[in-house]
This record gives structure tokens, C-alpha cells and sequence, in this order.
């Protein structure tokens, strides 16, 4: 057998009260496309960080072509042949394509011959992109497409893959796997990292599973099902999330007409959105990421003011109000960017809770914060939404993007909301999280909660939504019941397609 392009032998990493990787031992062939998968805090990203030369570990080997392979840093693992596209894009809006693409480059050529270049490898691998576009105007899925076209012009031998397709259309992903597929025909090995295991069984040849950083187990996607993986990642059976047959009840939030202005040079603004929401029911709205997801959360909160058109909770006009008048009615909201919106990055976990819990939850007295009652509903969300952390005084910053998630998730459904808007529940969660908060939002709708949620992941707003919508530059298409349809209409609706139905006043 030939030697693997990669190979790790016993790494491990540890940091002070965890071990985020314990004696992980892996190989990846040249043209493999071979899946990381685990649950959150299983210790990918930890992995990859090692990989890329972001992290050192403690012990271990690497090797590289049959070479020892120790990157001191990211610059190191380029040169040895290693590129990664991040979940989070590095991209600053008010630039070009070109521009973007030639600061991450450790010796870009003139911008013209740059320019030439990005033409051509977005035409070979099926990447269509302007390099003189402002990336502040492309859609995630074009965004994507940046960081991907930046790690090809460096010929990489091995590309590691973070959440590839969290934010891309139907459409969009059939656009990447189609270039991943010919990557990995022409010999480059891809690292993917999901937790959208019908994907992986799509794409991957082979998988490695995580668990509370270890290796458990190593699978063939192709002849394993989902739930299967599932099972393997977290320990056990999966329960799906289940809800009793209800009928929606009176409405208690209505928008009539609503529109405001875009927050900056590349914000979304709202255009005449109207719609409908009752007690019981759940509402999901699809829409490719920048269509104006943030804004209509932010006018719902309270954070933004709207320009005109009226938004109606309980028969009150509640457009004036702020976010904690709303949030005292019972209107709460969860927006999609955790850290530093959703959670303050350097408060504790505690401190964090209080941020948003003190009116619903009591937590102030005669203008005192009770902060006993603080860390008491703090520790309630950790063991509730089984939020790995040392304990309520760790700052936010400390936990994983999956864990603040159910943090933050925890935190306003355990205030019983009557309204919850949320954004993205389960961006980033591993499958046993994602089905965790996806009961939690259902078992509100069944205790008469009306629910708004956003979301890319069209598997799961099918899953829990009684109607859907999408948005589409800033314009609500009409609410329609989301048994029967499908997930190539969906996408098209959230592509913009011509002949949408869009609910105008």
C-alpha cells in the first residue's frame, strides 16, 4: 500500500480542566474526501487547529507525503501543501474579490495578473466569480467561493472543509460538491467537517468520529445510515423531535406593511413585509444569508427602528417599544450572531444570563441584581441544554461555538416566551444538540408559544415549521403550509426565482 498523503499518530492536546484531544491516530489518502465528524466539544476543531498549524500539540506525530510534519503556524502548513476555508469568512466587505483574495496570499502578484488568475480557476472548477466584484454585494454561497478560489491558486495537496454548506441554497451546495468531487479526481485529499450527515454520506468516502476527544469509531458513509453515525458521535439512539396535532389559536403578532432602511452600505432593507402569526404554530422563513434575515429579527426585537408599516402583538402596537419593553411582554428574540449579540464574549455565564433574564426571571430587586438568582437560572441552562462548561462563571468566550449556542438558545426558551424569534437555532450544533433545541422550540409552540424561526437548514425548518416563507433582497414571500412542499421549490424561492410569490400590501 502506498503511504497516506497525512497521516497523525497519537495526538494529543490538552488545556486546563479538559483534554480536547486524547491519543488521535488518522490517515487521509491523496484524492480521499474523508469526514471528521463528533458532536460539540468532541475536539475537531482542536484537530484541524493542529493540522493548520494554529495549535501545538502536547504529543503526537504528523506526517506530510512520508516527511515529519510539524507547522509552527498557518504559513507553515500552506507551504507544506495545507488550506482551509474557516465556517466564519475572513473577508472585509468594502473590497474586492481580488483585493480579498491577495491579502491572504504571502506573495500576490500585480492585481491585473491576479485577476487573470482568479478567472481561470473559477472557470475550471465550476466557481462562477467576478474578481471585481465588492464583496460586500455577493450572496454566502459567492462569499464561499472567495475563501475557496484563495486556497486553490496555492495548489493545496490537502483542504480541510469547516461547516462547508451552513449557509449555501439546494442549488449552491450541488455547485460545491460538483468542484469537490473534481478536486478529489484530480488528487487533492478534502478534510470535511459537518454535522448534515445525509451529506457526508453524499460526498465522503470515508469517516472518522470523535467523542469527548477520542477516536470511536471509523466508517464508510456510503454504507452507513445517518442515524447510525448519529449513534456512534453521541453514544446512543437519537430520538427525532416529536409534537402532538394542535390547531393554532388567536393571532398574536401581526406585521402590516413593514419596511426600513438598510443598518449600513451592506445591510438589507425591509420592504413591505405582512404576515401573520399565531399562539401555537411555527412560522419558518428560508432565505439565502444577507436577503435581510438580521434586520427583520432586529425590527422584531425592538434593536432597529422600522420606516413605516405597523407591528401588532396582542392587538398592541408595539413599534415604538424597545427591546426589554418587548421582552417584558413576552417577546424575545435569538439573532444568529452569538458572540458579541447574543453573548457578551468576556462576561461569565452567569453574568450573560442576567443580561436578558432579569425582568422574566426576577432576577433584580428594588433596582439590585440578585445575582445568587442569576448563577441558579445560569446553572438551570447548563443542565437543561447540556452546556459543556466548567460552570456558570466561565466566560462566554471559553465555550464552543456549539456549546454558547445552547447557552443561548437555553436561556431565553427557559423565560417562557409567548413570541420567540430566533435566528439560525442550531448553526454550528452537532446532531443530539440540533434535535435537542429543535424539541425545545417545538414543545413551546405545543404549550401555546408562536414561534419565528430562521434558518438556512431547510431540513430542519421542514421538520418543524407548520408554514414557510422566504426572503428574498429584503421581500417576504406569502406564508404557505409547509407539508407538501419541496425542497427544490424552497430553494428556488430563496434563490429569487422569477414567478415568486411575494406578499406585497
Amino acid at each position: 500500500m502506498t503511504e497516506p498523503l497525512l497521516s497523525l499518530t497519537s495526538l494529543t492536546k490538552a488545556y486546563p480542566g479538559v483534554v480536547a484531544n486524547s491519543d488521535v491516530s488518522l490517515s487521509i489518502a491523496a484524492g480521499e474526501v474523508h469526514a471528521l465528524l463528533g458532536e460539540n466539544g468532541a475536539g475537531k476543531s482542536t484537530l484541524v487547529k493542529m493540522i493548520y498549524g494554529l495549535v501545538k500539540p502536547d504529543s503526537g506525530q504528523m506526517r506530510m507525503n512520508g516527511q515529519n510534519y510539524a507547522p509552527a503556524e498557518p504559513r507553515a502548513a500552506r507551504a507544506a501543501g495545507v488550506g482551509m476555508v474557516f465556517q466564519h469568512f475572513s473577508l472585509f466587505d468594502a473590497m474586492s474579490v481580488a483585493e480579498n483574495i491577495a491579502l491572504g496570499m504571502e506573495n500576490a502578484p500585480k492585481l491585473s495578473a491576479l485577476s487573470a488568475q482568479i478567472s481561470a480557476v473559477s472557470e475550471t472548477y465550476g466557481l462562477p466569480l467576478s474578481p471585481d466584484r465588492i464583496v460586500g454585494d455577493l450572496s454566502a454561497g459567492e462569499r464561499q467561493r472567495v475563501e475557496i478560489i484563495r486556497c486553490l491558486l496555492q495548489e493545496p495537496k490537502l483542504l480541510i472543509m469547516d461547516e462547508p454548506t451552513s449557509v449555501l441554497t439546494p442549488q449552491e451546495v450541488d455547485i460545491l460538491f460538483k468542484t469537490l468531487r473534481k478536486l478529489s479526481a484530480e488528487g487533492t485529499a478534502i478534510l470535511y467537517i459537518s454535522h448534515k450527515l445525509e451529506e457526508i454520506r453524499t460526498l465522503c468516502d470515508s469517516a472518522t468520529i470523535l467523542r469527548l476527544g477520542k477516536v470511536v469509531g471509523h466508517c464508510t458513509p456510503r454504507e452507513t445510515t445517518a442515524s447510525e453515525m448519529a449513534e456512534m458521535m453521541v453514544g446512543k439512539l437519537l430520538q427525532a423531535p416529536t409534537r402532538a396535532g394542535q390547531t393554532a389559536g388567536d393571532v398574536v403578532l401581526g406585521l402590516t406593511g413593514l419596511s426600513a432602511p438598510a443598518p449600513n452600505a451592506f445591510g438589507m432593507s425591509l420592504k413591505e413585509i405582512s404576515l401573520e402569526l399565531r399562539a401555537g404554530e411555527v412560522l419558518g422563513i428560508g432565505g439565502v444569508a444577507g436577503n435581510g434575515q438580521d434586520e427583520l429579527l432586529a425590527a422584531l426585537s425592538g434593536e432597529r427602528p422600522v420606516a413605516q408599516g405597523m407591528i401588532s402583538y396582542k392587538g398592541e402596537d408595539i413599534g415604538p417599544l424597545g427591546p426589554t419593553a418587548r421582552r417584558q411582554r413576552g417577546l424575545l428574540s435569538a439573532p444568529e450572531e452569538r458572540m458579541g449579540h447574543a453573548a457578551a464574549p468576556d462576561m461569565t455565564l452567569t453574568e450573560n444570563a442576567m443580561l436578558t433574564g432579569a425582568a422574566r426571571e426576577g432576577l433584580e430587586k428594588r433596582g439590585f441584581l440578585d445575582w445568587p438568582a442569576a448563577t441558579r437560572f445560569a446553572e438551570r441552562i447548563i443542565e437543561r441544554f447540556d452546556v459543556r462548561t466548567p460552570g456558570p462563571t466561565a466566560a462566554a468566550r471559553s465555550l464552543s461555538g456549539g456549546n454558547l449556542q445552547k447557552f443561548v438558545i437555553g436561556r431565553e426558551v427557559l423565560q417562557k416566551p409567548d413570541v420567540f424569534v430566533v435566528n439560525q437555532p442550531t448553526w454550528g450544533v452537532d446532531a443530539s444538540a440540533a434535535a435537542a433545541i429543535r424539541q425545545a422550540l417545538l414543545d413551546l409552540a405545543q404549550n401555546g408559544a408562536a414561534l419565528v424561526v430562521i434558518s438556512q437548514d431547510l431540513d430542519e425548518l421542514m421538520e418543524i415549521s407548520d408554514r414557510f416563507a422566504a426572503l428574498n433582497e429584503g421581500r417576504l414571500s406569502v406564508p404557505r403550509p409547509a407539508q407538501g412542499i419541496t425542497v427544490e421549490e424552497i430553494g428556488l424561492m430563496m434563490g429569487g426565482a422569477h414567478g415568486m410569490e411575494v406578499a406585497h400590501v
